[in-house]
């Protein structure tokens, strides 16, 4: 009724691979949750029901075609550097707390997750499990409960993924498989290898060798592809690829960013570029400041860095600059945290909107929105209603500037300068559209629109997965019964 996708090493596959699984067993009338017990990301997502939970989650339930719900990542560690994390236990802000600290919790953490596991399994039958990182963490194994702890609990067949594009693809394969615990080894059911290059029969006789050494059949070599799909996690920035044309966009890579798949869709349109603070903004038509997980040490960062005053002759020139959550506080005059946020006290905006934001509590605001755009020119006017969500501590206070969308963000009076606690904004085919469209016409260059429904890409996704994976052998897989480690 489960399979465990696990992975050699992070950033292998394993989400992408948990979601055209889901989609795979969807079109086969299956029904099917997607389920991560630990995840440790910035790009995350808020549930129907106001829970937040890791933006990869959120994607394999849209694979599954299912609402995201919070017993799909009942834990999700939010990183605010110092070796601290803040702790979402089911959807909600549970603690921030040192990793030292956090282990002690592994047994009632381990505990948390097998319940939300049990729901899924009651709720939909099947459920597609995905482990954290590498497999074979060994100074983990006692508190591992992404991984080893979680597997022992489940005992259900596992999927070890790998990647043959990071090289030595046989040790990462063969050496994770044989480092797992005596226990956990046999549970190994398949192999899939992601993101092969070139011709698949050269590696043919990789296959082979792989399937002699580790006892276990090779269930597919999936080739490497590019869909728009969710970025998991930071990982994911070296890998962007965005488009070109006309038009550079500045997003300021803050060094705690938050769920920059905000502006997925328009790299797919415009040339991105994810600049590091204190490098020169010129040459470049808008700039955004994106969110983040800690916004007066990332808005310290900025000054330090002389990226406010970028920010400031760059505005005086007529760029467009966006501030996104985070990004939008800071655009703001002062900032006041009663210790919630940083440290206690009183910090100095970027100025370039008026309003004042406090940290008064630890609550955090969770909730999916609809608005309407606010018919400022030369943007916001063109936007209509948008839909996203919102996930940020603080409030902030209005001054002089007006709304900018209805009940949230504010714009300058020229409409160059806004900000919003709307994420997924630019997600919205109408707000790109709006943004690009000035920015070309700015320019005097042509622009075709985005379309207004996009392609669903998980089909494409399970199209892949049907033609190089063994999905006849992963769905006999689900009917496995596993008794204490033995099939």
């Amino acid at each position: 009724m489960s399979l465990f996708v696990m992975g050699t090493a992070s950033h292998v596959g394993k989400s992408v691979t948990v979601a055209a699984i889901c989609r795979c067993l969807v079109r086969r009338g299956i029904p099917v949750a997607p389920f991560k017990s630990q995840n440790m990301s910035l790009n995350s997502f808020v549930t129907p029901e106001g829970g937040e939970i890791g933006m990869a989650q959120a994607m394999q339930a849209f694979a599954a075609k299912v609402p995201p719900h919070t017993d799909m990542n009942p834990v999700l560690l939010k990183p605010k550097g110092d070796c601290v994390s803040q702790v979402v236990l089911n959807g909600r802000p549970w603690k921030d707390i040192p990793i030292t600290e956090y282990y002690r919790e592994t047994p009632y953490l381990l505990k948390k997750a097998l319940e939300s596991y049990s729901r899924l399994v009651a709720a939909y039958g099947q459920v597609v499990v995905e482990g954290a990182g590498g497999a074979a963490e060994l100074n983990l194994y006692d508190r591992d409960i992404a991984n080893t702890l979680l597997a022992q609990s489940l005992k259900i067949p596992v999927i070890l993924v790998a990647d043959i594009e990071r090289g030595g693809v046989f040790a990462q394969v063969y050496g994770t498989f044989s480092l797992l615990p005596d226990d956990i080894r046999p549970l190994v059911a398949g192999i899939i290898i992601n993101k092969f290059r070139g011709d698949p029969s050269i590696f043919a006789p990789g296959v082979t060798k792989i399937e002699e050494l580790c006892g276990v059949p090779v269930l597919g070599v999936v080739p490497y592809f590019t869909l728009p799909l969710p970025s998991e996690d930071s990982l994911s920035l070296g890998d962007k690829r965005t488009g070109g044309g006309g038009v550079r966009i500045a997003v300021i890579r803050l060094n705690r960013i938050a769920n920059f798949t905000d502006f997925e869709l328009l790299e797919q349109y415009a040339a991105v570029d994810y600049v590091q603070p204190g490098a020169s903004l010129d040459g470049y038509d808008c700039v955004i400041l994106p969110g983040t997980k800690n916004t007066i040490d990332d808005l310290k960062v900025l000054k330090e860095a002389g990226t406010d005053r970028e920010l400031i002759r760059v505005r005086d020139a007529g760029i467009p600059v966006i501030g996104i959550c985070g990004g939008y506080q800071m655009l703001g005059k002062t900032l006041i945290d009663a210790g919630f946020e940083s440290a206690a006290g009183t910090y100095t905006g970027l100025g370039l909107l008026d309003c004042t934001t406090h940290f008064t509590s630890y609550h955090k605001n969770t909730t999916q929105v609809t608005r309407a755009a606010r018919p400022v020119l030369p943007i916001l006017s063109a936007m209509g209603t948008v839909t996203g969500y919102e996930i940020h501590m603080g409030t902030t206070e209005p001054g002089t500037c007006r709304e900018a969308l209805d009940g949230d963000g504010l714009v300058s009076n020229d409409g160059l300068v806004f900000g919003t606690y709307m994420h997924g904004i630019f997600q919205n085919p109408a707000a790109v559209n709006a943004l690009l469209s000035y920015l070309h016409e700015k320019k005097g260059l042509p622009f075709t629109h985005v379309p207004a429904v996009a392609a669903d890409p998980y089909d494409a996704l399970a199209d892949l997965f049907e033609e190089h994976v063994d999905m006849d052998a992963i769905v006999a897989m689900l009917k496995m019964k596993t008794i204490a480690g033995k099939k």
